[in-house]
């Protein structure tokens, strides 16, 4: 045959794999605010060829109005009913990388539809990176109180043990973050795929390269 001679791939590319792996199933990334969600979901996405979608940018445009809007007008409880009713919706239009807000995962019926329909991902995120990195921003309506760094640990020790129901972990930590992308789809791989890029020698998930 003509095309003996071409041999195929020995391995085809992590992405590739993935994505092929994932079928019409979503990557959902969930954690603390300030856990990088959205910044490592883009890169994710891009990487994968997927769409990228933000849910806390999805309930805005659907209410029409900012989420601490939403918080001071209408209540949590409001809100978090907003928040499941986006969330089906965009894991009804997968395969995407969605990045959820930090009380998400929290809802039994929204980890249920996470789980048929998605791969999660929880980067784990200690108390003094979410300080560093939300201290100065005034759109986190959940600390918008005399003691943030309280109110942090207080939704850390809540949620943790919810979190920790995710597929996968990451942890968020002060490093670039290819670095962290770069550990996301290596894990993915050897969840969906069972083993590592052949290609690739297995790392301790701190020195992988950029």
């Amino acid at each position: 045959m003509s095309d003996a001679a071409v041999p195929a791939p020995t391995h085809p590319t992590l992405e590739a794999d993935i994505t092929a792996a994932l079928g019409p199933r979503s990557i959902v990334l969930v954690g603390m605010m300030g856990a990088g969600k959205s910044t490592i979901g883009r890169r994710i996405a891009a990487r994968l060829r997927l769409p990228f979608t933000d849910a806390d940018t999805e309930i805005e445009a659907a209410a029409g109005m900012s989420i601490p809007e939403i918080f001071e007008t209408h209540g949590e409880p409001y809100f978090r009913d907003g928040e499941a009713r986006v969330i089906a919706r965009i894991l009804d239009s997968g395969p995407i990388v969605l990045a959820t807000g930090g009380g998400a995962f929290m809802r039994e019926d929204t980890r249920n539809r996470i789980r048929a329909r998605a791969v999660s991902i929880w980067l784990k995120a200690d108390t003094d990176i979410i300080m560093r990195r939300v201290r100065r921003r005034a759109d986190r309506p959940l600390l918008q109180t005399a003691d943030p760094e309280a109110t942090v640990n207080r939704l850390l020790s809540e949620r943790e043990p919810v979190y920790q129901n995710a597929d996968l972990t990451i942890a968020s930590r002060d490093v670039p973050h290819d670095r962290i992308v770069d550990e996301c789809l290596e894990a993915l791989h050897a969840h969906l795929c069972g083993a590592q890029p052949a290609a690739e020698p297995p790392t301790d998930g701190i020195n992988t390269t950029s």
